[in-house]
């Protein structure tokens, strides 16, 4: 850690998520570049992190990775300016949702290295999982040094690049639906008369618990919910309702909803 020099370019809420998680994993400050479109933010960045910011250019020119974290619609504008400054001695790693690494390999006229990383929300608090896979020219050396840039925010994972459409389904917009859940059975709580607070806590620390308990038990999500299921009991009344409604099939329809339109995403910035 700490001898390559990372610009992180666009350093908005996930470029600054990153930011955020290589200074609190030690990694050398004067080693850490950020770009910001405004003055203001550019301040902001210096004071709270302690970073460099500067302009794309000289971000890119001063830095042995290039962490590319702007919006995909802004990327190609982005890589016409900062293309031509890439050389194969550096790697460049996207976060730009639904590009893949061909999109970025067109603007570099070296071998470039590119990784693709999707992260998600909850890197912001160290919980993130993180899916990296290798482009064109990128080595497993480069996917470990994009491991040990991501590893402070939470878990990661490696895929070949064409599992990347379903990663962004799954856990790239995985916590809005769980967010989805937790709204849907507060209201459910408020409607059998609990205060919304009340559901709210309940729920939440509910989910917080079975979550830890899938993590570190090692058993099959089917087995976890059997041994809540009693015969006749309250649960099993519950998921026969889940289940005439449809629920287990709303769910998959819906993750390849988000899978079809992060495709879609790609073509139109390709």
């Amino acid at each position: 850690m700490g001898m390559h020099t990372v610009a992180v370019v666009g350093a908005g809420k996930i470029g600054e998520v990153l930011l955020s998680g290589l200074v609190k994993a030690g990694w050398p400050v004067d080693r850490l570049i950020a770009t910001a479109r405004r003055p203001e933010r550019a301040d902001e960045l210096r004071s709270r992190y302690g970073v460099r910011v500067l302009e794309n250019a000289e971000a890119v020119a001063s830095a042995d990775v290039v962490a590319i974290a702007v919006k995909p619609q802004d990327a190609g504008a982005l890589m016409a300016e900062l293309g031509p400054l890439m050389s194969s001695d550096k790697l460049l790693v996207s976060l730009c949702a639904g590009l893949p690494t061909s999109f970025f390999a067109k603007y570099l006229r070296d071998e470039v290295p590119v990784v693709r990383v999707m992260t998600n929300t909850p890197a912001l608090v160290d919980e993130a999982m993180t899916a990296i896979s290798a482009g064109a020219h990128a080595t497993a050396a480069h996917l470990s040094l994009a491991e040990e840039m991501f590893k402070p925010l939470g878990r990661t994972i490696r895929l070949p690049e064409s599992q990347q459409d379903a990663v962004t389904a799954l856990s790239g917009s995985g916590p809005a639906y769980f967010y989805f859940l937790v709204e849907a059975m507060t209201d459910a709580g408020i409607l059998l008369g609990l205060p919304r607070q009340v559901a709210h806590d309940l729920i939440v620390q509910t989910a917080i618990g079975s979550a830890v308990m899938l993590r570190d038990s090692g058993e099959h999500p089917v087995k976890l919910r059997e041994a809540v299921t009693s015969p006749a009991g309250t649960t099993i009344s519950a998921i026969r309702e889940l289940e005439n409604h449809g629920v287990r099939a709303a769910l998959l329809a819906a993750l390849e909803a988000a899978r079809d339109r992060a495709r879609e995403l790609a073509a139109q910035n390709t």
